[in-house]
């Protein structure tokens, strides 16, 4: 078992070492047993003794009692320490993956972290609890059954010390050779996940296309090779059982003839045979219960690499201890900034971008798509960090801000920007969690939601689900606004945030940001030049550079881009409504 993951035990502490110590007075017990069971044979039955008989029949069930009292503490007590520590490693990765930077989310796939919060998780945690009680439990038990083996029978101690290492070498090498054939299923239940995300998210999109039959054969593929992969494991470890059950046969079989001679000579009783007999079946029992466990730690073995992996990320970027709390302005300057996301050697997405906006200007970006557009504004809010150069906002390098106090002034509605389950209420207010009805209802109509919001049979306390799929794109991008202007921030980034809105709706938006909060920097990226034209700024991206800067009017006399867009919108009539 990983030690870095077992400092997620923390509570449970006490729960796992009670489980094994538990274990070890109900093992005493369990062996204890069969000796008083040969002793109402060989003594109380032989002899007649009724009276014995009744004394020691008592004594056995109280101790068989206990040691049922002491096994069902033991599986709480394995229980509670198991859940437990599944549930602190949960928390302890979804914490983790909320310090991650973009560029750590990157490194993973969102099926694969689904996969470690869930099944990888499972694996370990039934791991953890079979270590705890079964592992525990097992080599107790042979120790204390050959030990009153040997008090009663050297020849049969013998045999069994020479069956165990042979059956337990056996059950081993079964389990190693299933464990490549595990290790494979967790990569392909990664797989699994993503398809059935993919289908469940864009079930409209294979409606709409009528692929349901090829999303219903891409399903089935995959959910036949992890079928082939765990019947191959389970046909190997399918052999522990007939091994197992041969080799009780056998023993037993050596042991009734030695015995058998043995109570013929006078050197064994009836009542010492069939305890020894018990005890045979005891410690062969429980190197299948290794065996078992062993199986399950390799499982876990493969779910404990990948927990790790997130556990282990370092994330890119950590607040030092003297971070800037405050952000000044809305100033924004890239000085000879370059980005790649590979880091450094990698192929840059930003080449040399020297840029300065003022606080309180409204600034537009367009260009082509793979620009590089929402590259140059991720770096504002220090979503990546720089390759070479530096971005400061308010004149201070953006890395020397405290990330939350930076993210709080620095509002972006990304092209993906997801509603999450809830009230439309309980979404707005994900920019301000205290913020008052009034105010929610102040930037709703700012971002010109409040018109649809009311057309609602329950208005603002409408119910989003599924990410936002029972409102339209336009409405999802318009509520995405609101929730931004609520943190009331210094910068504002659109990042190709009113495409799905009609153009009127779009100007009745800008309009609202040029009157109602002037001194706040706002950055807009949009592929229709009817969205920037009013712009203080507008800055013309091609293959990560700027291409130019500079005023609609500008950028028509100057910029063959710009001109080249702006002719081929307006003429064109794509600006129409």
């Amino acid at each position: 078992m990983n030690r870095k993951l077992l400092r997620s035990v923390r509570e449970y502490k006490r729960q796992t070492i009670q489980t094994p110590i538990l274990v070890a007075l109900e093992v005493l017990m369990e062996v204890l047993i069969p000796l008083l069971m040969a002793n109402i044979i060989d003594i109380g039955i032989d002899g007649g003794d009724m009276g014995y008989i009744i004394r020691l029949g008592l004594l056995l069930i109280v101790m068989a009692v206990f040691a049922l009292f002491l096994g069902a503490k033991a599986g709480q007590t394995a229980a509670i320490a198991s859940a437990g520590y599944a549930k602190n490693l949960r928390h302890d990765i979804f914490y983790k993956v909320q310090d991650f930077s973009f560029g750590n989310i990157d490194h993973f796939s969102t099926s694969g972290l689904v996969t470690r919060l869930t099944t990888d998780i499972t694996n370990v945690q039934m791991a953890y609890m079979f270590t705890i009680r079964l592992l525990a439990r097992a080599p107790i038990m042979i120790v204390l059954s050959l030990i009153m083996t040997m008090t009663i029978s050297i020849p049969i101690a013998l045999i069994l010390l020479i069956s165990i290492p042979i059956l337990g070498g056996v059950l081993i090498w079964i389990a190693k050779k299933a464990h490549p054939h595990f290790i494979e299923v967790f990569d392909e239940y990664d797989v699994l996940n993503n398809t059935v995300q993919e289908n469940v998210n864009a079930a409209r999109v294979v409606k709409a296309y009528v692929r349901e039959d090829y999303e219903n054969e891409k399903f089935g593929k995959i959910s036949q090779k992890i079928f082939k992969l765990f019947t191959k494991a389970e046909k190997i470890v399918a052999w522990n059982s007939p091994i197992m059950q041969f080799t009780v046969y056998a023993v037993v079989l050596i042991m009734v003839l030695i015995g058998g001679k043995s109570i013929i000579g006078g050197s064994m009783q009836t009542g010492e045979l069939t305890s020894v007999i018990v005890y045979a079946i005891q410690i062969l029992s429980s190197l299948m219960m290794v065996t078992f466990v062993f199986v399950q730690i390799m499982i876990a073995e493969a779910s404990t690499d990948r927990i790790s992996e997130v556990l282990d990320e370092v994330p890119e970027m950590e607040d030092s201890e003297d971070a800037i709390k405050e952000v000044p302005n809305g100033d924004i300057d890239f000085e000879h900034v370059d980005f790649s996301y590979s880091g450094e050697g990698g192929n840059l997405s930003l080449k040399n971008v020297d840029l300065h906006i003022k606080s309180g200007q409204i600034v537009g970006v367009i260009g082509g798509t793979g620009s590089a557009k929402s590259t140059l504004v991720q770096l504002i809010p220090r979503l990546y960090d720089v390759t070479g150069g530096c971005v400061k906002v308010g004149g201070i390098d953006v890395r020397k801000y405290n990330l939350k106090a930076l993210r709080d002034q620095v509002s972006v509605v990304l092209q993906k920007n997801v509603l999450f389950t809830g009230s439309i209420y309980e979404n707005i207010r994900w920019g301000d969690e205290n913020a008052s009805d009034e105010e929610v209802q102040r930037v709703c109509r700012l971002a010109q939601a409040d018109g649809f919001i009311n057309e609602f049979p329950n208005k603002y306390e409408t119910m989003i689900v599924e990410g936002g799929n029972n409102v339209s794109g336009g409405q999802k991008q318009r509520l995405c606004i609101a929730r931004a202007l609520l943190k009331k921030p210094k910068i504002l980034i659109l990042d190709d945030s009113t495409s799905a809105v009609d153009t009127r709706t779009d100007a009745l938006i800008r309009q609202a940001f040029r009157e109602e909060i002037p001194d706040t920097t706002k950055i807009i990226i949009a592929q229709r030049i009817s969205s920037v034209e009013d712009a203080d700024v507008i800055i013309v991206m091609e293959n990560g550079e700027i291409n130019g800067i500079g005023t609609s009017e500008e950028l028509l006399k100057t910029n063959a881009i710009y001109r080249e867009v702006y002719e081929s919108q307006v003429k064109g009539g794509a600006d129409d409504e």
